[in-house]
């Protein structure tokens, strides 16, 4: 079902009619022969109501905005844009994506903010002249950012860029657009400077019952270790919403998320169920492109117009840059190991309710990092909390694609059943324990909830 406001002159009109009906009952001692005066005088005012409110549009009658014609498709072009561009990007890994993608948003929704106003802007207080044109700022500012940090598609993003401004007439306001969105760009390009991208960081836990280590078939060392320790673009440090502990290796939650895991997980289940294996495989391929694809639909399913598809896009992939960092910081310090290890090497663990394996694998191969807590959940839990602070419902109607398994959809009511879904899919892949999977979920809603309440706010007084 498609969730729509109600249009606002409808609501305007019975406002007005309210405070009309109201005014005349305060006036019903008047005499007589001012009645028709009075009435004649009111109908004026009812129709300048509805003639300001239909010229200038749902925005701005919320703020007192000047309406804007520019049209959201710039924010989702340049969204489905940036990964391509970030998924070709042989320099980077498909996890470090979910960072840039933050940077893309981080410096086109200031932009966005930056001339039409509404929302609190991010980092970047500047405001741009009269009739200076959001879009071709957005346009800029997403380029700007994608040549800098991808600059091995520099020719292709120059054609795009050439076919996106190609779409916006000429003129002062596209060019004042230009130069706003790349103000925009370089701003959030000098604040990431020196974030710790990409610093000197190697795993380096000696092997030991609990410990991860490279499992088959690739046994490649941790991919990107340095990310847990680069400064978050919202919350205040990685540990601001660290996970709860995990179980102990003795105790009994641990054996019971281990048996699940053992028997579910396999390569060769047979308690596995033929929907079970279809939802783990489902959600086994590239998060980031899987849920950008989601946050696109949401565009469209919503009607959003070019302000409120920069802020939703800038919320959801800001905060789910912040929990794979926060993530991943709690991944390198515990250095948990993986079901695969944990079933292969169960006589070491010292919990007598857990069995070895030593021939056990899982239905797909390993990441190559430690297990706790899940990157993909915390990913999703972030972006769906991130909607539904947005939009305020939980009922979010959601289309999600798969990179795995193509050409399948699945439609969800709400955030919490596809976060479900990723909870138990992760498990049944054979990746993670159950306790992994809803630590980081906890972890993503918490760290969403506080940034949509710090950030992203709306303005209640247009100063233009």
């Amino acid at each position: 079902m498609r969730l729509e406001s109600p249009p606002t002159t409808t609501v305007t009109a019975l406002c007005g009619g309210a405070i009309m009906r109201a005014f005349i009952q305060g006036f019903s001692t008047s005499i007589n022969r001012r009645k028709a005066r009075l009435s004649s005088w009111l109908a004026a005012i009812t129709a300048a109501v509805l003639l300001a409110t239909l010229a200038t549009g749902p925005a701005a009658a919320a703020t007192g905005a000047t309406a804007t014609t520019d049209d959201a498709g710039v924010i989702t072009d340049w969204n489905a844009i940036a990964v391509s561009t970030l998924t070709g990007d042989t320099t980077k890994t498909p996890v470090e994506a979910i960072i840039y993608m933050a940077f893309v948003h981080a410096a086109v929704y200031d932009a966005v903010v930056g001339i039409e106003g509404r929302y609190e802007p991010y980092r970047f207080h500047a405001r741009a002249p009269r009739k200076t044109s959001a879009e071709a700022a957005a346009v800029a500012a997403a380029h700007k950012v994608l040549v800098t940090y991808s600059p091995y598609a520099q020719a292709t993003l120059d054609q795009r860029y050439a076919a996106s401004l190609a779409q916006i007439p000429d003129g002062k306001a596209k060019t004042r657009g230009i130069a706003f969105g790349t103000r925009a760009a370089d701003n959030l390009i000098a604040l990431r400077a020196n974030d710790g991208r990409n610093a000197p960081i190697l795993f380096n836990q000696p092997p030991a019952p609990g410990i991860w280590r490279p499992t088959p078939p690739g046994f490649a060392p941790m991919v990107n270790p340095w990310m847990g320790f680069v400064t978050p673009l919202l919350v205040r440090s990685p540990t601001q919403f660290a996970p709860r502990p995990r179980p102990a290796l003795t105790s009994a939650r641990y054996a019971r998320d281990f048996n699940e895991v053992k028997a579910f997980g396999s390569a060769t289940s047979t308690a596995r169920t033929a929907a079970q294996t279809s939802t783990a495989l489902f959600y086994s391929g590239l998060a980031n492109t899987q849920l950008q694809a989601m946050l696109r639909d949401q565009v469209t399913v919503r009607d959003l117009d070019l302000v409120d598809a920069a802020r939703m896009f800038a919320a959801a992939d800001m905060s789910a840059a912040d929990t794979i960092i926060s993530v991943w910081y709690t991944k390198y310090v515990d250095g948990f190991w993986r079901p695969s290890t944990a079933i292969n090497l169960a006589g070491t663990d010292g919990n007598p309710a857990t069995d070895p394996d030593p021939s056990w694998m899982p239905l797909r191969p390993d990441p190559a990092y430690p297990e706790y807590p899940s990157g993909y959940n915390g990913f999703a839990a972030a972006v769906t909390r991130a909607l539904e602070k947005l939009f305020h419902t939980r009922q979010l109607q959601l289309t999600v694609i798969s990179t795995a398994v193509p050409d399948v959809q699945r439609h969800y009511d709400s955030g919490r059943a596809l976060r479900q879904d990723i909870v138990d899919g992760r498990m049944w892949l054979g990746v993670h324990f159950r306790f992994a999977d809803t630590a980081a979920r906890d972890m993503g809603l918490q760290l969403a909830a506080w940034a949509l309440d710090h950030y992203f706010q709306p303005v209640h007084r247009h100063e233009r």
